[in-house]
């Protein structure tokens, strides 16, 4: 034990500043997990918290590193070109690295999105579950594209790391930042034989009964007082469209972010049901042709 005291305590020999270099990483590692409890107890939002701890753990971290440049800068004039030369072939090298960390900065710095948030970044779609320096980790969602199995849009069970470069080379769409609902319409095909004024009344009658407006207009009312954004309509709406196979209803509402498939699917039930009840018909591209003639 004394031997290694010895060495702590030795900075001029190599073996004496390794064996303190090793020390230092080792007492920053303990002191950035000691300190984060501490620190964090006293905070409520669970989001500030898990930053805070973060924060604490990369900032003890960084106070080692300026230790060890202190440590061996006694050595830095004998190498000094072969580290530039060095540095400078690591960055070129490095490029996407720095791209991510600079990124890192930026979602934190521009509050782009947070742990927590539904987002599109990099083409995933999915709630974002922790941000590194490097990447941000994503427990994906179902969409309409072909390489996803489930087409709605709820979790598919897959976590994906996005570097956080892409928030400079592409665009980042974040669902439940400032305003967690959607806007969401459904088109229901009605054939022309049928009573299309009834069919709308029915969808209108359901559109009031699923949307939630009046948390919506809450919701909008916050964001407007952070962002100059104009009034928006909430009320849900049934617009008409002709064609030559149908008349179209489509139905404009707003849905909470996270419910938008169960919300449909109820809505789309109930109307079913009401429009069979009324002898209404859905249309479609398909012919039915009847064949009568006398048999042989």
């Amino acid at each position: 034990m004394d031997w290694l005291l010895d060495l702590l305590r030795d900075n001029d020999s190599a073996g004496g500043r390794l064996v303190t270099s090793v020390a230092l990483v080792v007492g920053a590692v303990v002191l950035g997990r000691a300190l984060a409890p501490l620190a964090t107890r006293h905070l409520d939002d669970p989001y500030t918290r898990f930053h805070t701890a973060k924060l604490i753990r990369y900032g003890s971290l960084a106070v080692a590193l300026i230790a060890l440049a202190i440590v061996w800068r006694p050595f830095a004039g004998r190498i000094g070109v072969v580290l530039g030369l060095f540095a400078a072939g690591v960055a070129f090298a490095m490029q996407e690295v720095i791209g991510a960390i600079a990124g890192w900065f930026n979602i934190l710095s521009g509050r782009i999105f947070r742990v927590g948030d539904r987002i599109e970044m990099g083409g995933v779609r999915g709630d974002v579950i922790d941000i590194t320096p490097l990447r941000t980790k994503i427990l994906e969602i179902g969409g309409a594209d072909e390489r996803s199995w489930v087409k709605g849009r709820q979790h598919t069970g897959r976590i994906v790391a996005v570097s956080n470069k892409a928030t400079f080379t592409e665009p980042v769409y974040n669902f439940s930042a400032a305003f967690d609902y959607l806007w969401e319409e459904i088109a229901f095909p009605i054939a022309h034989s049928s009573d299309w004024q009834l069919a709308e009344e029915i969808v209108r009658e359901e559109l009031v009964e699923s949307a939630r407006t009046e948390d919506a207009e809450r919701a909008i009312a916050e964001m407007r007082a952070r962002y100059p954004v104009p009034r928006t309509e909430l009320e849900p709406r049934v617009f008409m469209r002709v064609t030559d196979n149908w008349v179209e209803l489509s139905a404009r509402f707003v849905v909470p972010v996270r419910r938008a498939r169960s919300v449909k699917d109820a809505l789309t039930r109930r109307i079913s049901e009401r429009f069979e009840a009324a002898g209404i018909e859905f249309a479609s591209e398909t012919l039915d042709v009847t064949i009568r003639g006398t048999p042989r």
